[in-house]
């Protein structure tokens, strides 16, 4: 009876396999068949501008986005915040007769400001192509015309064109690939394309709330992300949280010569260097009281997880530059598993051209505070505070009166910005969890990579804080992609994988 049973366990995972390998074939055959098509409509997303604070370019691309499901027949919808102003959700919808699965497809088609002025030779919003990478000495392309065979290492340099319009495309064209080929999802099929992701999505937890119903699933998966630096496809299981705070200490009330006042008048620049160096130690390791408190430990499935991992570690390092790294004895992966504080950018008088010998009166810092599970945003950031009133600073949130500047020599603005959440994760082992890995290993031919974590930040906990439901994140873009500093690119084949990875997600057994 057990060889029966092991045979008849057998057989069923080979026709499974089979099955797979047959709808892996269909889509790669209709991806073939349509690069040209699905490039123009990839092109003509990434010219709408999208950042999250420009209000009407964020309405033109969320209905750019309707009229792409539209024709898919998704039956798109905008969901909308209290906030008339606040970036739309936009949702489909497909379901799947007998299905007893429901997943959501989750992407945002938001991007994080930019400064076209420090691109090199392309536009934001204008997308191009190129032979490679532009490190590697990739050159402009001309669009291929109908009949000329697209080169699946070419890039293509536009804002969002990999974090994260690359997945919004992913997820349709997968979507595309089955119906056209006949191939029926075996879930009830859910899509949201976030329009705010990258300001913190700050007005998402009020959209979950008012479409509780509309919005339940047994997972939501999420196309967000590069693949492993060795190239490999991954599936992660959480996500760092994330929370920004502005930093702002103060000098004379006006400008000063350098020359007539240096020496007497204090340097807001110097003492806020001062105040950052207390921060971290020489290893990177940060000194602010309780910050690595109240983090939850990894389990062993999860440990194990990292050290079946690439080690690529030496290989950024001389990829980047780098003689040493911080967190000694530490590699990468394992140090994205604990929370961090990083300077995202500091601000003090001018330099160039523009240098003139003044003393300034004010320096700012804007520091992104990552958070683990078991971190909380707004005591990470009570800890800041605590710790920058250690230094001597009287710490308010607005700028100083008259009255405030006699009588405290050290003053700092702290302000914590909008839209910050904590570090979310999902158990390696739920029955769900092994079906998305058995599904991206299916269209594999190489070993995928587990994570518990992953370096960057998603609301990840804001969707299982309002909705019975767990999250995974299935990345497709290349590692170095430029996300989310100037010329941001994506390398053509991993469109054309993704596309194949949604695709097997989406008839997963």
């Amino acid at each position: 009876m057990t060889v029966i049973k092991s045979l008849s366990t057998l057989a069923l995972a080979l026709l499974l396999l089979q099955s797979s390998a047959l709808a892996q074939g269909s889509v790669r055959d209709y991806r073939r068949a349509h690069e040209h098509e699905i490039l123009r409509e990839f092109l003509e997303l990434l010219t709408i501008p999208n950042v999250a604070s420009d209000r009407e370019n964020i309405r033109r691309n969320a209905a750019a986005l309707v009229t792409m499901m539209q024709r898919r027949k998704l039956q798109p919808r905008l969901l909308e915040a209290s906030d008339p102003s606040a970036p739309l959700a936009v949702y489909g919808e497909w379901k799947t007769p007998g299905a007893t699965r429901t997943l959501i497809f989750y992407a945002h088609y938001d991007g994080q400001p930019t400064d076209p002025r420090q691109w090199s030779g392309s536009l934001p919003w204008q997308p191009v192509l190129r032979t490679a990478a532009l490190e590697a000495g990739g050159k402009f392309l001309p669009l291929p015309k109908e009949n000329e065979a697209i080169n699946p290492e070419w890039r293509l340099y536009a804002r969002s064109a990999a974090d994260d319009k690359a997945g919004v495309m992913a997820i349709l064209t997968a979507f595309d690939a089955l119906i056209a080929s006949g191939v029926k999802p075996t879930s009830n099929l859910k899509f949201f394309f976030d329009g705010e992701e990258e300001a913190g999505s700050p007005h998402l937890a009020e959209i979950l709330r008012k479409n509780q119903q509309l919005l339940q699933s047994d997972a939501w998966m999420i196309c967000d992300g590069p693949v492993h630096q060795s190239g490999r496809k991954q599936v992660v299981f959480g996500v760092r949280g994330d929370t920004n705070v502005d930093v702002t200490v103060y000098g004379a009330k006006r400008p000063l010569h350098s020359g007539h006042y240096g020496n007497w008048a204090p340097n807001p620049a110097l003492t806020l260097a001062r105040l950052l160096g207390t921060m971290k130690d020489e290893s990177g390791r940060v000194k602010i009281a309780g910050w690595y408190d109240n983090i939850e430990p990894l389990g062993e499935a999860e440990r194990q997880a990292i050290a079946e991992a690439p080690q690529y570690d030496d290989t950024l390092r001389s990829e980047l530059g780098l003689s040493r790294t911080e967190g000694p004895g530490k590699s990468l992966l394992e140090l994205i598993n604990e929370p961090s504080l990083n300077i995202n950018g500091m601000s003090s008088g001018d330099v160039g051209a523009l240098a003139r010998n003044i003393i300034p009166t004010t320096a700012s810092a804007v520091l992104d505070l990552r958070l683990v599970k078991g971190n909380d945003h707004r005591r990470q950031v009570q800890r800041l505070i605590d710790h920058i009133q250690k230094q001597g600073f009287y710490v308010i949130d607005r700028d100083p009166t008259d009255e405030e500047r006699q009588r405290h020599h050290l003053i700092a603005r702290v302000t914590q910005r909008s839209g910050g959440y904590n570090a979310e994760r999902t158990r390696m082992d739920l029955p769900v969890s092994l079906a998305v890995i058995a599904a991206v290993q299916s269209s594999s031919a190489d070993k995928i990579v587990r994570l518990p974590t992953a370096g960057g930040s998603l609301p990840l906990s804001i969707i299982t804080d309002n909705l019975t439901t767990v999250t995974m994140t299935v990345p497709i873009v290349n590692y170095d992609n430029n996300q989310p500093a100037e010329n941001e690119n994506l390398r053509l084949q991993n469109l054309w994988d993704g596309i194949e990875t949604m695709a097997a997600i989406m008839v997963m057994k």
